[in-house]
């Protein structure tokens, strides 16, 4: 692997920031952003991501890769929580199981924002269906969740929360209304109207990032005491998955595009997993499921892994293997 390329993702600053903010725990320093901030910075950045998206959707052509690109992002959220169940079922619970089987096979925003980042650093391409891709991956993974959930648990003294409100829950969820209504203002917008704003959705967002990052070191940082004590397999588990599954995609994403940007944002979101979106969907469906155990894992060591460890290898895979 190029060390270069490792050292420089390493000591960039967003990624620096967030280590910050795990340092700023550990010491007990009273550093926070104010909630409110915290939820308006979410916001500005899947905006952006997704008005960006939308301007590059708008000057590409459809054709079969940004079909099968489509298809392929969906059958990852379909498949990834499968295995991942049946991996975890036994061990810590048909509950728990469920509610990390979704948490993997969707998405992180925040992860894939990084990503896009780390490509422009790099100077390198990627086409703005990615964005649809990412946007499309958050409500299956959460549906096949609640299905396997449903289907494996024989406590019927249970509370069931209906289907369609979960399905309702999770095309209607914030972050995803966000990022696909962004992505279509920006397909819809002119070259002008876009110019307009740029400054707003580009120029800023690079110091947007390196302040939510902040926020998310700290907040990782205050989950990560109470999560050491579930024993290895979720710290193994959250460690080793997103490097297999994103290694796996890497190599396969061949099959649906030759873009290296396209390919990479595949491993991204292959990797990833979401703490935002399935949280909130598993507070309804699956409130017995411990949130101290799939949050962390998913926020506080699968992310981390992902944006210094992960981004490197799976450029490398790409374009060197």
């Amino acid at each position: 692997m190029n060390l270069q390329l490792l050292f420089d993702n390493l000591t960039n600053p967003a990624l620096l920031f967030f280590a910050l903010g795990i340092l700023a725990v550990q010491v007990k320093s009273d550093l926070e952003i104010p909630p409110t901030s915290s939820k308006f910075i979410s916001l500005y950045l899947l905006l952006s991501i997704g008005f960006k998206g939308g301007q590059e959707l708008a000057h590409s052509v459809f054709d079969m890769e940004i079909f099968w690109s489509l298809l392929a992002g969906v059958l990852l959220a379909l498949i990834i929580p499968c295995y991942v169940f049946f991996m975890l079922k036994r061990k810590l619970g048909i509950m728990n199981a469920g509610a990390i089987a979704a948490a993997y096979g969707s998405v992180s925003a925040v992860t894939f924002v990084t990503a896009v980042s780390y490509l422009d650093i790099q100077k390198i391409e990627f086409g703005g269906h990615m964005v649809a891709v990412m946007a499309l991956m958050e409500a299956p993974s959460i549906i096949i969740g609640v299905l396997l959930i449903s289907l494996f648990n024989k406590n019927a003294g249970s509370p069931q929360v209906g289907f369609s409100k979960i399905l309702h829950h999770s095309v209607t969820n914030g972050s995803v209304m966000l990022i696909m209504g962004s992505l279509f203002i920006g397909y819809f917008a002119s070259d002008a109207q876009a110019e307009g704003i740029r400054p707003f959705t580009t120029d800023i967002f690079k110091g947007f990032l390196a302040v939510f990052l902040l926020d998310m070191g700290i907040t990782s940082g205050k989950k990560l005491s109470s999560f050491m004590k579930n024993g290895w397999l979720p710290f193994v588990f959250a460690v080793v998955m997103p490097l297999v599954n994103g290694t796996i995609v890497a190599f396969a994403s061949s099959l649906i595009t030759e873009s290296i940007g396209n390919r990479f944002l595949f491993a991204i979101l292959a990797a990833s997993a979401s703490y935002i979106a399935v949280p909130a969907a598993m507070k309804l469906a699956a409130p017995e499921a411990n949130p101290g155990l799939y949050i962390p894992m998913a926020l506080a060591i699968t992310f981390p892994i992902n944006i210094t460890l992960g981004m490197p290898i799976y450029l490398y895979i790409i374009e060197y293997l």
